[in-house]
């Protein structure tokens, strides 16, 4: 079983930055892509950011100009530098892994999670 373990979460101040990274504990796994997502208190889980293992990255427009993701298919790893933070994205980011041979934003369509960290932005 495929173990998906991310860091990098903690506090931020409005406008501040913060740095995500998940690993993949398997380097013999080879998805299609990881992407991250996000749960905000009392709502649902929604699509960050993703890349494919030849470099294709999609971003929720929410995420679009401030946010980056990168990382390397090889090592399956994938980071988030998250830039000018607002008090809204407040939430548990969690890493997952899709097999689909596209770059998907539904979480339905991604088959690993991680455990998620914690980001807390202050006003």
């Amino acid at each position: 079983q495929v173990q998906l373990v991310e860091s990098g979460g903690g506090l931020a101040q409005l406008g501040g930055s913060l740095r995500l990274s998940c690993v993949a504990s398997d380097v013999a796994f080879s998805p299609y892509a990881m992407g991250w997502f996000r749960q905000a208190p009392g709502r649902a889980r929604e699509f960050v950011a993703a890349m494919s293992n030849r470099g294709g990255t999609d971003y929720s427009d929410s995420a679009k100009g401030r946010f980056t993701v990168s990382g390397d298919s090889a090592k399956n790893i994938l980071d988030l530098q998250m830039n000018n933070l607002k008090p809204e994205e407040t939430a548990v980011y969690y890493c997952a892994t899709t097999a689909r041979v596209y770059v998907s934003r539904k979480e339905t369509e991604y088959d690993h999670w991680g455990q998620g960290t914690q980001v807390t932005v202050s006003a």
